[in-house]
């Protein structure tokens, strides 16, 4: 029979993390799921875990080769998905028990709105909500129509608190693979696109923030950010937020600049200030990190050096150092 909700969760080792991940999918109270890994050519150890979970018509393993592409791995678990609804999982986050009996309920009773997300909270490895979560309370949980919202950053959707129909699925498009950072990000501004959302305002969903969580290098996660804020401007139904994202795309430029120079790129870095000098020159605030970008792109290695192995107060030698760099 059909399930209900098809779980897509993708995995590289971790194992670790990944036994309590599936465990928490495991012990959900919503029963009528069916459980899809996409394992992207992890290890034996996490190999012969995951053998040991695959059972006909609930759990199947996807074996894939390495490409060390969260969105490849999801998209190939998407494609093998059943279920009315798509529920996404990672392999080092907890979904708390009653999850998917609450926002398939929820959804049932809004069938208006074709995705869903819940209220959820960062913790570190030891379960404890972050001192960033203890500080703030986490992010906001809007309904309705949110692309606005989600543009301008006044919300963020952790990945593993959705559930859409594979309906909505299918007319957006799978995860875009050209992207290794912020890949769930775009496709919920497609989403936004097409249908409200519902919000599940109660934590259900546990982040867990690690030594293991993936993070994009600064250079790749300005280019993906750049890559996104560039399809929106030429999108063309988003121009009441143009600048908005003018303005975004002024702070990412200069990151990247920033960040191409602190690898050395100095080159790149540049040519990114100069074709990117229309973008920022607008805005005075970014004009200090874009000349400290051009500063440190402008100072030979050599003296980058001199300056570490320098017998100046160790004070007056970072001080040097971080001007350059900032």
């Amino acid at each position: 029979m059909t399930p209900a909700v098809s779980i897509v969760l993708p995995t590289y080792n971790r194992l670790e993390l990944l036994r309590s991940s599936v465990e928490s999918v495991l012990s959900q109270t919503f029963r009528d799921w069916e459980l899809i890994i996409a394992d992207d050519g992890s290890e034996e150890p996490t190999r012969q875990f995951l053998a040991s979970l695959e059972s006909p018509g609930r759990v199947r393993v996807l074996w894939l080769d390495h490409s060390g592409r969260a969105s490849v791995a999801r998209n190939a678990a998407l494609r093998a998905a059943r279920g009315e609804f798509i529920a996404f999982q990672d392999s080092d986050d907890l979904w708390l028990p009653r999850k998917l009996e609450t926002q398939l309920a929820s959804l049932r009773r809004h069938p208006e709105r074709a995705w869903s997300h819940t209220r959820y909270q960062l913790i570190d490895p030891s379960g404890a909500p972050t001192a960033w979560a203890r500080r703030t309370g986490g992010w906001p949980t809007p309904g309705g129509w949110i692309l606005d919202q989600l543009i301008r950053g006044e919300t963020v959707i952790a990945l593993p608190s959705v559930v859409a129909s594979r309906r909505l699925l299918q007319q957006a498009g799978d995860f875009d693979e050209q992207l290794n950072d912020t890949e769930d990000y775009e496709l919920w501004l497609r989403l936004a696109r097409r249908s409200e959302i519902d919000a599940v305002d109660e934590l259900l969903t546990l982040v867990r923030r690690h030594d293991q969580h993936f993070s994009a290098k600064p250079i790749e996660a300005f280019q993906a950010a750049r890559y996104v804020i560039d399809r929106q401007l030429l999108s063309g139904d988003v121009e009441h937020l143009r600048s908005v994202l003018l303005r975004q795309r002024a702070r990412v430029i200069v990151g990247l600049a920033r960040s191409r120079a602190a690898a050395g790129r100095h080159r790149d870095a540049l040519t990114t200030l100069v074709s990117g000098a229309r973008y920022f020159c607008r805005y005075p605030r970014f004009w200090p990190n874009a000349l400290a970008a051009l500063a440190l792109a402008l100072t030979p290695r050599a003296v980058l050096g001199w300056l570490k192995r320098s017998r100046l107060p160790r004070g007056s030698r970072r001080a040097v150092t971080m001007a350059a760099r900032r």
